[in-house]
């Protein structure tokens, strides 16, 4: 089932411990919930085994991993976060935003999406085509299965439409060996998509999902971010808000009534990204039933799933594990956020850090609850990259678990009157437990009030949705005389901080490229500088270009 993402997207398997599909006539249900998992898991974890086992090659295997990637692309390049280490090759042009076709992590962030793509085909594949095999899948909910599969697939096509624009169709119906060929549009492969999406949707069923797959809610809220970037996704020929506006509406509605403020969300932030977050996921053991606001999530496990990517990566790389140079020892300790690796990796801009209304340090925002500020001794500004304290530490995933009724548990430092997410735990992993929340109910609101703000829906209702975050956060609400383009997308930013949207969102609100918003390392620049709109998308990698027989056009500008 492992494949090359580059020429050859579709092969038979040739290791011999790999399963074959007459290996599955022995116990058919078993395999198929396997084949499955492999489907699932490719969101989660780099390959099969422990670390060098990673499916595509990398610099570092835990690069590879789905999420990681995909936070690479999506968070390094704005003013969210920088990465420190200049020396990692390729990501320092992530940071500075001027990558190449040539750039190892371009070609990673490709090869991962297009290798998860590879193997739901190759599953859909099977499924189709079982009997054929002399397999029997009776008793087996083939149609659901391959539902899943096809949403999976739809979510990896959503970044490749996002980050790489005109791609390649590979689909199931491709057969073995046969070269897939590059959309003929970035809107043609949207549509492609969008309307798989649309037909998975329509016969998906109302049904509570078991844990660890994906539900109704995941599928329409995986739809409404397709709808939301219609206009950049089709290059203007189309615009989707008012059916964005109306699946909104029908998460909205299926949650509405419990949780903070009869809203479905969680009533504490900060729990929604700590070790026992799986409460707020639909289906989940000891679920908070009105609180499920977690509509799609990669669930992680110490000892089961192990990742240096997904929540693990969240964390580590968000904590400094070594000794504070102005307060007392420990303050920065990972036990105190649950992780015996603490790595201290990357920090975030100031132009973001202003936006939380900071003073000496001190911000009245609760999702600011946990970051590192002046008085831990960081400073606000990035007068250099590389170093861990030129910036604010945003602290936001722990590994501490919350309260049976999803409070966080938060403790004031006696020596420094600092606030930390837990206890120092003597039983800190190596790897979290926290699940990766992909989609939550807070984006669906947000977007629904996008779309009013823009023209396709009700912005009385759209200053409500945008108030049950902000009141949620501890901040003033709004009147809707507040409620702009300009104070819409520096919302999403404080309360999506860190979850792989943000380039997306300055690319949709026109504050990516050309000359209307810059952030320190922007354009390779300290102050930052503006940089040119052939970098709204990633370039088609050189030797993926070059290991094709059909004619492959590359992005503008590269």
């Amino acid at each position: 089932m492992m494949v090359s993402c580059v020429n050859d997207l579709d092969q038979l398997p040739k290791d011999p411990q790999v399963l074959t599909p007459t290996d599955f006539a022995s116990d058919p249900k078993g395999y198929v919930g396997g084949y499955l998992a492999k489907c699932y898991s490719g969101m989660a974890v780099s390959g099969q085994g422990g670390a060098g086992n990673s499916e595509i090659s990398s610099p570092d295997a835990g690069m590879s991993c789905y999420n990681r990637a995909v936070f690479m692309a999506n968070e390094f390049p704005t003013d969210e976060y920088a990465w420190i280490y200049s020396s990692d090759a390729g990501v320092a042009d992530f940071v500075q935003t001027n990558w190449s076709a040539g750039n190892p992590v371009v070609d990673l962030v490709y090869s991962r999406l297009y290798t998860h793509i590879a193997v739901c085909n190759d599953f859909l594949r099977f499924l189709n085509n079982a009997g054929s095999y002399g397999v029997s899948l009776d008793g087996i909910d083939v149609e659901q299965f391959a539902l899943e599969a096809r949403a999976l697939r739809d979510m990896s096509y959503y970044h490749v439409i996002d980050i790489f624009g005109r791609a390649v169709i590979a689909w199931d119906d491709t057969a073995y060996g046969v070269e897939p060929l590059q959309a003929e549009s970035r809107a043609a492969l949207y549509d492609k998509i969008v309307a798989d999406l649309e037909d998975v949707l329509a016969k998906f069923p109302d049904t509570t999902p078991q844990y660890g797959r994906i539900g109704k809610d995941a599928v329409e809220a995986l739809l409404v971010r397709f709808y939301l970037n219609s206009e950049v996704f089709t290059e203007g020929t189309k615009n989707d808000l008012d059916k964005c506006w109306t699946h909104a509406q029908n998460i909205i509605k299926r949650h509405e009534g419990g949780g903070f403020q009869n809203s479905g969300l969680a009533k504490d932030y900060l729990s929604l990204f700590c070790k026992n977050n799986h409460i707020f996921v639909a289906g989940a053991p000891n679920a908070l039933t009105d609180q499920n606001e977690i509509l799609w999530n990669t669930p992680y496990e110490f000892g089961v799933t192990e990742s240096y990517g997904g929540s693990s990566f969240m964390v580590m790389a968000g904590v400094f594990g070594g000794q504070n140079n102005k307060l007392s020892e420990g303050f920065c300790d990972g036990s105190w956020y649950g992780t015996n690796n603490a790595w201290g990796c990357m920090h975030t801009r100031q132009q973001f850090s202003e936006k939380f209304g900071f003073v000496d340090g001190v911000s009245p925002d609760k999702r600011t609850t946990l970051w590192l500020t002046e008085i831990a001794g960081w400073n606000i500004t990035n007068d250099t990259y590389d170093n861990l304290r030129d910036g604010y530490l945003p602290i936001k995933f722990t590994n501490v678990e919350c309260n049976p009724d999803g409070t966080m548990p938060l403790y004031t430092d006696p020596s420094t009157g600092l606030i930390r997410a837990g206890l120092p735990n003597p039983e800190a992993m190596n790897f979290v437990d926290t699940d990766y929340p992909v989609i939550r109910l807070a984006e669906v609101y947000l977007a629904a009030a996008e779309c009013a703000v823009r023209g396709h829906g009700d912005k009385a209702l759209a200053a409500k949705y945008v108030n049950y975050l902000r009141s949620r956060a501890g901040v003033t609400e709004w009147t809707q005389a507040d409620l702009s383009l300009n104070s819409l997308i520096d919302e999403r930013g404080r309360e999506l901080y860190g979850e792989n949207v943000r380039r997306t969102d300055l690319i949709r609100f026109g504050m990516f490229s050309g000359n209307s918003y810059v952030w320190n390392w922007k354009g390779g620049q300290s102050a930052g500088t503006f940089i040119d709109s052939r970098y709204d998308l990633y370039p088609i990698p050189t030797n993926v270009i070059s290991s094709y027989n059909s004619p492959y056009v590359q992005n503008p500008g590269y």
